[in-house]
């Protein structure tokens, strides 16, 4: 299962990584998007496919037989992150279309003369 996962993690990245280098600013924002779901699998893969055990201790359970939670609340804190800061790029992606019409980076970017 984690050579799946390892798979899947690479085709991740790969793809956000081609997204981002872009000159669109929405395929940015999608390049982004894509790289923090591969984050999100590689710390799952990284911290065990814990299978069927329980992630805390509970009566009758050893101490050998659980799965650590620590993964698991990483995880669910980077998924809060990750969705305010894309958010935060759409709004911003979403303002700067207004203001200036373009999603071209390299229309964004301006001239030496432009004060």
């Amino acid at each position: 299962m984690e050579i799946i996962m390892s798979v899947a993690i690479g085709f991740l990245f790969m793809a956000a990584v081609y997204l981002m280098l872009s000159k669109s600013l929405i395929r940015i924002i999608i390049g982004t998007g894509l790289l923090s779901h591969g984050a999100h699998l590689l710390l799952l893969t990284m911290g065990g496919l814990g299978g069927n055990s329980p992630p805390v201790v509970a009566d009758g359970v050893s101490i050998s037989d659980y799965a650590d939670p620590l993964p698991q609340a990483l995880i669910l804190t980077a998924i809060v992150i990750s969705f305010a800061v894309t958010s935060f790029f759409l709004v911003l992606a979403y303002r700067s279309y207004q203001e200036l019409g373009t999603d071209n980076m390299d229309l964004l970017r301006g001239t030496e003369d432009h004060e």
